[in-house]
């Protein structure tokens, strides 16, 4: 078994002539490092036929050679720039010349490393892959799954601890660093991505910035969307809390939310689309009191990227099989008043879904 062989499977299924990878998911998926992408461009290029080429800064060499990379690396130091190194890539790759078609991740791949990819293969024409690319993690082995339990083990007992320091007055901002702390505390490697609290009408805004400037008050809804990263894996979690206490409108808006995510996780199985679970747990939403608060799709991939395939939502015919990882989300926004999201992170099994998230989902009242 080669190294390359998800990428070779894609190159088979679509037809393309080549495809290069930069530093990110999808080439920590294949080659099992993670690189970060600065100033300096590494770019792997992986013909359908003949040998690979990897553009390689030289003070990465140390990383990169222990991959067991099985082509030509051509390595370049800062003093002379990468140019050349892209050039000689190019010689050595001639199978890409005129007529040939090579597939780029063009949610990562920089503009300046992909033009350096045009002057070395300037007969090439070029297509943004980046979604059939991103298969290679679509399906998520054993340990991927493990992985990703664990993260959220860690995670969810973060916020059981971070919950009875949480008192009327705090601000938002004294709220995140609590939880920043109790995640590194729980064993995280690392955040996920930057956590979400939000307090009473900053609650409304799905994607909102903790305040310094707002300090909570009963009656206040209390929304934390985080997730903290073991092996490389995210959690994504989302649970909504009252603060000292809850009217009834309020009660009745976080149950449609609860039965909605409830739908999700009972509704979605293998064999159904992306689209038809999105389509149940929208409807119980819309055919509710509180239609007109509803803002987005039911979720979206989880492993590596916080986001990836399979979006669910309505449209995407993409059929869940055994293995696939994603977010049931829904969510309420009452613009300038309050918001409510419940999201779990479920995994795909022969016979439904398992969700790997298990922080309890009822109305809790905290801060008392």
């Amino acid at each position: 078994m080669s190294l390359l062989d998800p990428i070779h499977a894609v190159l088979k299924r679509t037809g393309l002539d080549a495809i290069a990878l930069v530093p990110g998911a999808n080439f920590l998926r294949v080659f099992g490092k993670d690189f970060h992408q600065m100033e300096r461009p590494l770019v792997v290029i992986v013909p359908r036929t003949g040998s690979p080429a990897a553009v390689v800064p030289n003070l990465e060499l140390g990383s990169f050679k222990p991959l067991g990379f099985p082509g030509e690396i051509f390595d370049w130091r800062d003093e002379e720039g990468y140019m050349e190194a892209f050039l000689s890539a190019g010689r050595f790759l001639p199978q890409l010349g005129k007529g040939s078609r090579v597939g780029v991740e063009g949610q990562r791949m920089r503009v300046f490393d992909f033009l350096a990819l045009q002057q070395a293969l300037p007969l090439a024409s070029f297509t943004d892959a980046h979604a059939v690319i991103s298969t290679v993690r679509l399906h998520k082995t054993p340990a991927e799954v493990a992985a990703l339990r664990e993260a959220i083990r860690r995670s969810e007992l973060a916020l059981e601890n971070t919950l009875p320091q949480v008192k009327v007055g705090m601000t938002e901002k004294d709220i995140e660093s609590i939880l920043l702390r109790e995640l590194f505390a729980a064993g995280c490697d690392g955040i996920s991505f930057d956590p979400i609290v939000a307090a009473g009408d900053n609650a409304a805004k799905p994607h909102a910035s903790a305040r310094s400037d707002y300090r909570i008050k009963a009656g206040d809804a209390l929304l934390f969307d985080y997730g903290g990263r073991y092996n490389h894996f995210s959690a994504d979690i989302t649970r909504t809390f009252f603060v000292g206490s809850v009217s009834e409108h309020d009660r009745a808006f976080y149950e449609t939310v609860l039965a909605a995510n409830s739908k999700g996780r009972a509704f979605a199985k293998p064999g159904l689309t992306a689209s038809a679970v999105d389509d149940a747990v929208c409807k119980v939403l819309e055919n509710s009191q509180f239609a007109a608060f509803k803002r987005h799709k039911t979720g979206h991939g989880l492993g590596l990227d916080v986001h990836e395939a399979p979006q669910i939502m309505r449209g995407n015919q993409q059929v869940l099989e055994p293995g696939m990882i994603f977010t049931i989300e829904p969510g309420l926004y009452r613009d300038g008043e309050a918001g409510v999201r419940i999201e779990d992170d479920v995994v795909v099994t022969e016979s439904g879904i398992e969700s790997l998230t298990t922080f309890p989902r009822e109305l809790r009242i905290i801060g008392l």
